[in-house]
């Protein structure tokens, strides 16, 4: 049997699939067309897609290529019973070359599969839950290749997530049935025809308040943008004709998803492809076939388009509400985009998105991804939002943007007039309407200290990081998304301490491929033109889930299935990250960080991925780099313990103090109940952060500590002094940092290191070290 190689499996494969969505009508098509294409390009005999039912025990052939086609649909079994059972039951790849030689062996007469010999299964995951089984067989006895089985793997993934949307679609149309869902919808229908009336400046005492999505202070005129749902007065329904209407919302939808192409472009182009990738998502919508045959039926069932149109989008949007998900519960807004936009496209007007003229703070109930996408970011100053999440893709792209931004702040689009003058402050979580004269100057002065300061420091920014006496000191930003590099560059950074390679993650509807994740982590690289990149493996898990792959539920998640534990439970995932970290690095110097690491066993493990990953891209004939530093985030007591050991398995350190902290004082520095335990200069903190200096020094091992308290100057004062040379953090405090250590000698650091390591308790150590900053930098 012929094998193909992992190179032509991979991104073409992966590509076409994603085409496939769009050009497929339905679940059924879809797997159909997917199996077709995956038989095809790995030169198999058969392809097949089994699905978990609803009572989570059965199997039932879903799609084949290869198999009886009579066979679908009819075919089933039990988790006890064969091959594919199997997969289900341990939730891991199954390979054979002799199917029928394993004692879990099953046949079936009506598949005709007597004939196949060799058997790969790989299950089809949601959220750490097997929901079905991709299974490949051919008639001789083969073997696939860990590139064939990595890619196999991506594209498990992408037809998991394709099946979960169907499913998630399924499960909105069956709560159609449901009085409430109807009395819900017409309500919301109602509510949106009330007439919007012009709204006056507030005249109120104290400022409106909300939470902080991006920090920042910005004043300026109020542009509001009053949302109607873009949909025109549908009561008059006399006369409809059904083929006129529908011919109507073809014309709509067409128009829409040229639209969607135009405004993923142009995001991509103003941010980065993840940023855009959330429009992917709403051509899926505007090509479901139930979506269209819901409006085709209201449409025949006479009325008008309008109607039919709102109907419908508000009947998703009830569904996606009411969901418990957070992640599910914010496609609500998708569905409002997709309405809002489809209804000024039937009415033959333009979208309802401002036309900025100037500088101000936008003011809305809920900013959608084609608003961030179409508005003027030059004219935005600030974004104010009555809806309060946190992480919804409009908020994601202004924190790429770098705007300060404010969510939760309930009422505010009727309290604030168009042109109305305030002050937004996202470092408080305030925002002033019409403040008073006292506000105005108190808050213009706090405006004018900081541009003097930032003045003040743009010269240190292009200055290098030394003592006063003379002595290096590297200082590199931590960065999460693509538009961190240039703030990093611009505050002076000398490369990146820490990629969070999760965040990338976390904004798309699945796991990237390793031609992204190439493609990504290149760019990256190359932009700091030479300057070392830190890459940290995915770290998921505690406070970060993926929309797509949930860690399950764990009643303490910060000391469960996290970080590096996930990965090395999820192999293929693991070594194609890797695969595409060792190809960026051919584009500069790159350093592979693992996190929360505990033990030997778990580092020698990951040497084994990487070792995996070598060989795959070496029989790909993919150009790599054999060998780049190797480190490990020191962010559990017992990684301080074992650093001695762990020193020897890898070229360096990175001193997680976040993490380290809350562990070592049973601290949650978010938890206002203990949040006053969280303590970096408590001296059981101190004493580990110089037992794992010391390890490195007489190892010679790299140390970066990668953390908050590097952009105190109390606690730099301090790690200067027990010998740490390398730091990463926030690019913005980056310049401080440098002007702060002009002034500092390192005689004095490491003689006030020494006396605080002597003293037993922080409040001591905290006024001590203030004591030598008063008296040898001016009360820095």
């Amino acid at each position: 049997m012929p094998q193909t190689s992992g190179k032509k499996l991979g991104v073409t494969t992966l590509e076409d699939i994603s085409a496939l969505i769009l050009q497929s009508h339905d679940l059924n098509e879809t797997l159909n067309n997917i199996v077709a294409l995956v038989a095809r390009r790995t030169a198999a005999d058969v392809c097949s897609i089994y699905l978990l039912e609803e009572n989570e025990t059965t199997l039932r052939l879903s799609a084949t290529r290869g198999l009886s086609p009579e066979s679908v649909g009819q075919v089933t079994m039990e988790l006890g019973e064969g091959l594919t059972g199997l997969v289900v039951e341990e939730g891991r790849m199954v390979a054979t070359e002799e199917a029928q030689d394993h004692p879990r062996y099953r046949y079936f007469q009506e598949t005709g599969e007597e004939q196949f010999h060799s058997f790969l299964g790989i299950p089809l995951m949601d959220r750490k839950k097997t929901i079905g089984v991709l299974v490949i067989q051919t008639r001789e006895p083969r073997s696939f290749t860990a590139a064939e089985t990595s890619t196999l793997s991506a594209i498990a993934f992408q037809v998991a997530s394709i099946v979960i949307n169907a499913r998630l679609l399924d499960f909105i149309h069956q709560k159609e049935q449901e009085a409430q869902t109807f009395a819900l919808a017409l309500e919301k229908s109602r509510q949106a025809l009330q007439p919007v009336t012009e709204t006056t400046p507030s005249g109120q005492e104290g400022p409106l308040r909300g939470t902080v999505a991006y920090p920042g202070l910005a004043s300026g005129a109020a542009h509001v943008m009053v949302d109607s749902g873009g949909f025109a007065d549908f009561l008059e329904e006399d006369q409809v004709d059904p083929e006129e209407e529908l011919e109507r919302i073809e014309q709509a939808l067409e128009k829409t998803r040229i639209q969607t192409i135009y405004l993923e472009k142009r995001v991509a182009e103003k941010l980065s492809p993840d940023d855009a990738s959330i429009f992917h998502t709403h051509l899926m919508i505007l090509e479901d076939r139930a979506f269209l045959q819901r409006i085709q039926q209201q449409i025949e069932e006479r009325h008008c388009a309008a109607y039919a149109l709102k109907k419908v989008v508000d009947h998703y949007i009830g569904a996606f509400e009411r969901m418990d998900d957070p992640y599910l519960r914010e496609r609500a807004a998708d569905m409002k985009d997709i309405g809002r936009r489809l209804a000024a496209n039937l009415s033959g007007r333009e979208d309802q998105v401002l036309h900025l003229k100037h500088p101000g703070i936008l003011i809305a109930k809920e900013v959608l991804p084609s608003d961030m996408a179409a508005l003027d970011h030059e004219q935005i100053l600030g974004i104010v939002t009555e809806s309060g999440e946190k992480n919804s893709h409009a908020v994601i792209m202004a924190k790429a943007l770098g705007i300060p931004a404010l969510v939760g702040v309930k009422g505010v689009v009727k309290r604030i007039a168009p042109q109305e003058p305030v002050i937004l402050d996202a470092n408080s979580g305030c925002l002033y309407a019409s403040p008073p004269t006292a506000i105005i100057e108190e808050y213009d002065r706090l405006e004018e200290e900081a541009r003097n300061e930032s003045h003040r420091l743009e010269e240190f920014a292009r200055l290098p990081a030394v003592t006063k006496d003379g002595t290096p000191v590297v200082l590199r930003a931590n960065i999460g998304l693509v538009s961190d590099m240039a703030v990093a560059q611009r505050n002076g950074a000398e490369g990146v301490g820490l990629y969070r390679t999760e965040f990338p993650y976390m904004i798309r509807g699945d796991f990237p491929t390793r031609e992204e994740q190439y493609r990504l982590y290149a760019r990256v690289v190359e932009g700091f033109d030479g300057q070392p990149v830190t890459i940290r493996t995915l770290d998921i898990g505690g406070d970060k889930g993926l929309p797509y792959f949930s860690p399950p539920p764990e009643e303490n998640p910060f000391m469960g299935w996290r970080s590096v534990r996930v990965s090395l439970d999820n192999r293929d995932i693991f070594r194609t990250q890797i695969e595409a970290i060792l190809m960026a690095a051919c584009h500069g110097p790159v350093k592979m960080l693992f996190p929360m690491i505990s033990g030997l066993e778990e580092i020698r493990a990951c040497h084994e991925v990487i070792a995996e990953a070598r060989q795959t891209l070496s029989a790909e004939g993919i150009k790599f780099v054999e060998k780049i530093p190797v480190g490990v985030m020191i962010e559990v007591p017992a990684a301080v313990k074992m650093a001695g050991q762990l020193a020897k398995e890898v070229d360096f350190f990175a001193l997680g103090t976040n993490d380290l902290i809350q562990y070592m004082l049973a601290a949650d520095r978010n938890n206002p109940l203990v949040n006053k335990y969280y303590d970096p200069l408590h001296p059981a903190v101190l004493l580990v952060l110089q037992e794992v200096a010391e390890v490195a020094a007489q190892q010679q091992k790299g140390l970066c500590l990668c953390g908050e308290m590097a952009t105190d100057p109390a606690h730099i004062l301090m790690l200067l002094g027990m010998g740490i040379r390398e730091f990463s953090m926030a690019a913005p405090f980056i310049p401080r940092i440098k002007a702060f250590l002009r002034d500092l000698s390192l005689n004095t650091a490491e003689a006030a290191a020494k006396k605080a390591l002597s003293m037993t308790d922080s409040a001591q150590i905290r006024h001590y070290l203030q004591q030598v900053l008063n008296n040898n930098l001016g009360g820095a």
